[in-house]
């Protein structure tokens, strides 16, 4: 029992990282490229979004691994987008109603939540096929990979060309800091698109490289241990042998 408890953690575990560092879906997977750079002129819009996202990714996520062998594979597409189409109505609405200056703020780029390529692929590559809590894991940690991305981005774009540091207002609470001293050094090409690409371009190469650099040295560490073992089977047989 105790043993299968810890596997299970594992697994979580590992679907959960898988979304946030392994194949993170802005930095790894480079989905859903127009709001990260749209919405991340500032660090609140991009938590914004990203809480919003995960919020439709995760609902999503369950209600089609729920109905995943009642859906027929002929309407599939359309039967995702009509749920997730759902769950971004509902957060439209919560956030107009309760949070109107995020609400103005994401503007267009909420709605479009619903044909966000992250949550149409995961729902069609992992939902599917996938039990609910496995779907439920795998939408948090999307949704958190997603969230930590745009508020990445958004701070050093909100940084470098406002001279503030997660500055603005949510739900009420206001929130960072805004430097006086380093706004006559702020250069605003960084909240325009140009800065925007130049951001996320700058910080897909950083993940990217020390992504690959932590896969080379797991491989590496694999293969020495690989080595040691085969290298004990063979003492053992030459011992056994004499």
């Amino acid at each position: 029992m105790k043993r299968s408890f810890k596997q299970n953690m594992i697994k979580s575990g590992a679907i959960v990282s898988n979304g946030i560092i392994t194949n993170n879906p802005v930095f790894r997977l480079v989905l859903g490229t127009c709001p990260v750079l749209a919405v991340t002129t500032s660090a609140v819009n991009g938590l914004g979004m990203g809480l919003a996202a995960t919020f439709v990714l995760l609902c999503s996520n369950m209600l089609v691994s729920a109905l995943r062998r009642v859906i027929p594979d002929k309407v599939r597409i359309p039967a995702y987008v009509l749920i997730i189409a759902t769950f971004v109505t509902v957060v439209q609405m919560v956030l107009r109603k309760f949070i109107p200056s995020l609400y103005d703020s994401l503007g267009i780029y909420l709605p479009l939540i619903v044909v966000n390529c992250i949550i149409l692929a995961r729902a069609e590559a992992f939902a599917s096929t996938n039990p609910v809590l496995d779907s439920a894991l795998d939408g948090i940690g999307m949704g958190l990979g997603f969230t930590a991305a745009l508020m990445l981005i958004g701070i050093i774009r909100e940084f470098f060309g406002s001279g503030s540091f997660f500055f603005g207002e949510l739900a009420g609470i206001k929130m960072g800091w805004q430097f006086s001293a380093l706004s006559d050094f702020s250069m605003s090409i960084f909240i325009l698109p140009a800065g925007g690409f130049l951001v996320f371009g700058l910080l897909m190469a950083a993940v990217n490289a020390l992504t690959d650099y932590a896969q080379k040295k797991k491989d590496k560490a694999t293969q020495m241990r690989k080595s040691e073992i085969k290298a004990k089977n063979e003492i053992k047989s030459e011992e056994v042998a004499l």
